[in-house]
C-alpha cells in the first residue's frame, strides 16, 4: 500500500491583512472627522451664545438707564469697544383717547447689533416707559 502524500495545511495567520488594516484606519478617520466637526460646532455655538448674552445684557442695561425719557422722546446710538452697536428710540404713545397728558407714556425700542463673521446679529427690546420733563 502506497502512502498518500500529506497535504500541508497552513494555519491561519495570527495578524490582520493589509485590507483589514486599511478598512480599520478608514473607519477611524471618519470617526475622528465626525468628532472634530462636532467639537468645532459646539465651540462655535458657545461663542455665538456668549455674544447673544452680552448683547441682551447691554440692551437690558440701556432699558434700565432709560426708565424715564423726555416728553418729546429720545433717539440715541453708540458703539461699545467690543464692536457692539446700540440704539435707543423712544416716541410718545398716542393717548388721544386717554386722560393722561401727551408724552407721559413712551414706546421705547432698544437694539443691540454686532457682526458675527459675515452675519449681522441683533437683539431688540420693546417696552413702555414713563415720559417726564427732564
Amino acid at each position: 500500500m502506497r502512502a498518500m502524500p500529506s497535504i500541508s495545511r497552513r494555519s491561519p495567520a495570527g495578524g490582520f491583512s493589509l485590507l483589514e488594516m486599511l478598512v480599520a484606519i478608514s473607519i477611524l478617520g471618519l470617526a475622528l472627522a465626525a468628532l472634530y466637526q462636532a467639537a468645532s460646532g459646539a465651540t462655535r455655538n458657545v461663542r455665538i451664545d456668549e455674544k447673544y448674552a452680552y448683547g441682551t445684557e447691554l440692551a437690558r442695561s440701556l432699558l434700565a438707564e432709560h426708565g424715564q425719557v423726555p416728553l418729546a422722546g429720545v433717539s440715541k446710538q453708540g458703539e461699545t469697544a467690543g464692536g457692539f452697536s446700540w440704539r435707543v428710540d423712544a416716541r410718545p404713545v398716542d393717548l388721544r383717547r386717554s386722560s393722561l397728558p401727551m408724552g407721559s407714556l413712551q414706546e421705547i425700542e432698544i437694539g443691540v447689533s454686532w457682526l458675527d463673521g459675515r452675519k449681522r446679529r441683533e437683539v431688540v427690546l420693546n417696552s413702555v416707559v414713563e415720559g417726564a420733563p427732564l
